[in-house]
């Protein structure tokens, strides 16, 4: 660790301690909160971004004639 990230850790410890117990609280969610931005801007900065499965549950349909042949005009432009 670098002397000014360690400078800014112990400023930061020292701080949080002085920090009733639900104010610190608060710092940890807010710290939880930057990390998980963090993540998310690097996935996007390589060009990939994470799926996340039943995001869009229930949001889609399939018509009851889905698997049925087209008709031939569709087949033909007409």
């Amino acid at each position: 660790m670098t002397s000014q990230r360690q400078d800014i850790t112990e400023t930061l410890i020292v701080q949080l301690q002085t920090l009733p117990p639900e104010q610190q609280q608060m710092v940890v969610n807010f710290v939880e909160f930057l990390a998980q931005k963090h993540a998310q801007f690097q996935f996007s900065q390589n060009g990939k971004k994470r799926r996340v499965a039943g995001l869009h549950e229930g949001m889609g349909w399939i018509s009851d004639d889905f698997n049925q042949p087209l008709p031939d005009e569709f087949w033909m432009g007409e």
